[in-house]
């Protein structure tokens, strides 16, 4: 199971054209490709925030003349888009080398608790960055929830519930299996509920990438997660005097670091806990690393591993 970060196809500080993300899609899908040379089977899923901010801010610009889509359909269209360049970035790969193995995309929906406690306090900035009077006036006209990320720079936050349960898991599962390469669960899932009649619901949220990783991992029984990132391994107290890398830690050592605060919050603490749920349920091992540092990751040598 391979969880690819968003800015792996659309960097920060790039203009982020259709150009640029093919061009880094292929880039990226060159170490992608270090598994298939070793016959691995494999399920990836990917970010999305940089394109799910591209799309708020088109809705922003056209909201009187062309109505505004609520976050679920925006994450199923950046499932289809993204999914589109790495299956088509992939397949030409293959075709490089000689592997005959098919890439899909799955539309992939999540469930969550519509409980959960994130909806009655969202906490996941995304989207654009406005001053105080630009914020409510888009709070005051769509609703939305603003806090403060900066001194001065306030942005919408939106909930993002844990995933409880991956849909579509059999096909996925059944298709790994038979050595189809499958994107899933693309931008963390299209978060859905229950509703009181037994029916689905979308719902305006977002969730976390590392942790439908680890879900979707679980589901398919899968014995690595790899969680590509733009560090080469993890660090505690990064950023910090006391910053330290981390090359290899057991599970029990993750959830005592874990608690101890020592992994950056919204940054890497997620993906530990990503990594720690993924080896509670029959994985084997996680290696958090770079797109650079994959080769070598895949012979020990590299990036941060953690196993029970």
């Amino acid at each position: 199971m391979i969880a690819m970060g968003g800015n792996s196809i659309s960097p920060k500080n790039k203009k982020g054209t259709i150009e640029e993300q093919f061009s880094n899609t292929r880039s990226t899908l060159e170490s992608i490709s270090h598994f298939v040379k070793l016959n691995y089977n494999l399920c990836i899923n990917h970010g999305n925030g940089p394109q799910i901010g591209n799309d708020l801010l088109r809705m922003n610009l056209t909201y009187p003349v062309v109505p505004p889509l609520p976050m679920g359909v925006c994450v199923a269209g950046t499932q289809g888009t993204i999914g589109y360049m790495i299956q088509q970035s992939l397949q030409n790969k293959l075709r490089d080398l000689k592997v005959d193995r098919e890439v899909v995309t799955l539309i992939t929906q999540v469930l969550v608790d519509a409980k959960d406690p994130t909806f009655s306090k969202p906490t996941k900035f995304i989207g654009q960055r406005y001053n105080k009077k630009e914020a409510e006036k888009m709070s005051k006209l769509f609703g939305w929830f603003i806090k403060e990320q900066e001194k001065g720079s306030f942005r919408r936050v939106v909930p993002s519930p844990m995933p409880e349960y991956i849909m579509h898991g059999k096909s996925i599962k059944s298709l790994v299996e038979g050595g189809t390469i499958v994107i899933a669960a693309g931008g963390g899932g299209i978060p859905v509920c229950n509703n009181k009649k037994g029916y689905l619901d979308g719902l305006d949220a977002v969730i976390d990438k590392d942790y439908a990783a680890a879900k979707m991992g679980h589901i398919i029984r899968a014995q690595e997660l790899w969680i590509i990132t733009d560090v080469d391994n993890v660090y505690k107290n990064f950023g910090t005097k006391k910053q330290e890398p981390v090359f290899f830690m057991s599970r029990k050592e993750a959830e005592r670091l874990y608690l101890e605060d020592v992994f950056q919050e919204g940054s890497i603490a997620p993906k530990i806990k990503a990594a720690i749920h993924f080896l509670k349920h029959r994985g084997e091992k996680v290696v958090i690393t770079s797109i650079a540092c994959i080769k070598d990751a895949l012979k020990g040598q590299a990036g941060t591993e953690i196993r029970n």
